[in-house]
């Protein structure tokens, strides 16, 4: 008997220290509490290098702890090639991450990026970056609006 293949989902901001990890644990805690956490491979990076091995910005690491997600382990990489192959879905958390991550992924994978926001409502704004909003309850309450959406439009296993 065939195991169902899992979706593979990469969450991307700037420099994966604040939305992008929080997105990972919002959405990695979504789907366990749902019981399905072996559908999903889960992780996040950065379109930038500055902050590779970096654990969160501690405003994510605290907002995301209070409720009830905790991301302190998680570390900070960024995009690479392999990426595109790797993932289903790669999820820009604004406008500037979907358009770098076109620019570098090959032609095959340019299907698989989106804006992470168009799972909310069919919102299609981005996400402002709480690093330089200062905003993280606000950046949080969007990506579990958007974390709620894809898992009700991910019931079925494919992509």
């Amino acid at each position: 008997m065939n195991a169902k293949p899992r979706t593979s989902i990469l969450f991307v901001c700037l420099g994966n220290i604040c939305r992008s990890p929080l997105a990972e644990g919002v959405f990695r805690s979504v789907v366990t509490e749902r019981g399905r956490h072996a559908d999903f491979m889960i992780d996040s990076a950065g379109t930038g290098a500055w902050h590779v091995g970096s654990a969160p910005d501690p405003r994510s690491i605290e907002i995301a702890r209070r409720f009830g997600v905790d991301i302190s382990m998680q570390r900070a990489r960024q995009v690479n090639a392999r990426d595109f192959e790797r993932f289903d879905l790669l999820l820009g958390m604004d406008r500037n991450n979907v358009r770098t991550l076109r620019e570098r992924a090959p032609e095959a994978a340019a299907g698989k990026i989106h804006l992470f926001l168009n799972y909310a409502d069919g919102r299609t704004l981005d996400i402002p970056d709480p690093y330089y909003t200062r905003d993280f309850a606000g950046a949080l309450e969007l990506i579990e609006e958007a974390s709620a959406g894809l898992i009700t439009q991910l019931r079925n296993p494919a992509v």
